[in-house]
């Protein structure tokens, strides 16, 4: 069996571990997303972040995502991994890269898996503000309830 291509964590995300699993001797790029936990969202100072997800359907999504995003780019190799838990201010949240033959079909996959994963996996953040107040939001920041 091969191993996970998407995976979600609860510990800080190794970006070197991550990017060696793209090595391919037929690779001519590697593009690689990191998005951070940033002290701001529409015009509120955000303090932290709280990511829950739910996992099998995290698991699944994720790693069709990946798949697709395989086939369809033509991809050497894909891989993602998001945080879960409480996430301060600067930390890494979410990691995409991608191998691929061309410069092209690089940047184009990496950019498709995150819209993807903001759009379809099962993880929400709860945004902690410094009036104390705090709110959920899907990834794609769309309010939840």
């Amino acid at each position: 069996m091969s191993p996970l291509r998407f995976q979600l964590s609860d510990a800080p995300i190794s970006v070197d571990a991550r990017k060696r699993a793209l090595d391919d001797a037929a690779a001519g790029a590697c593009v690689t997303f990191e998005g951070w936990v940033r002290d701001h969202n529409e015009g509120r100072v955000v303090q932290r972040l709280d990511y829950q997800a739910y996992a099998p359907l995290a698991q699944s999504e994720g790693e069709a995502i990946l798949d697709a995003a395989i086939a369809t780019f033509g991809l050497r190799e894909a891989r993602c991994v998001h945080r879960v838990g409480a996430l301060a201010v600067g930390e890494l949240a979410v990691w995409v890269g991608v191998s691929a033959g061309h410069r092209d079909a690089a940047f184009a996959a990496c950019r498709w898996i995150i819209d993807q994963l903001k759009h379809r996996v099962p993880i929400w953040k709860n945004e902690h503000y410094a009036d104390g107040e705090s709110g959920w939001l899907h990834p794609d920041g769309t309010p939840v309830g």
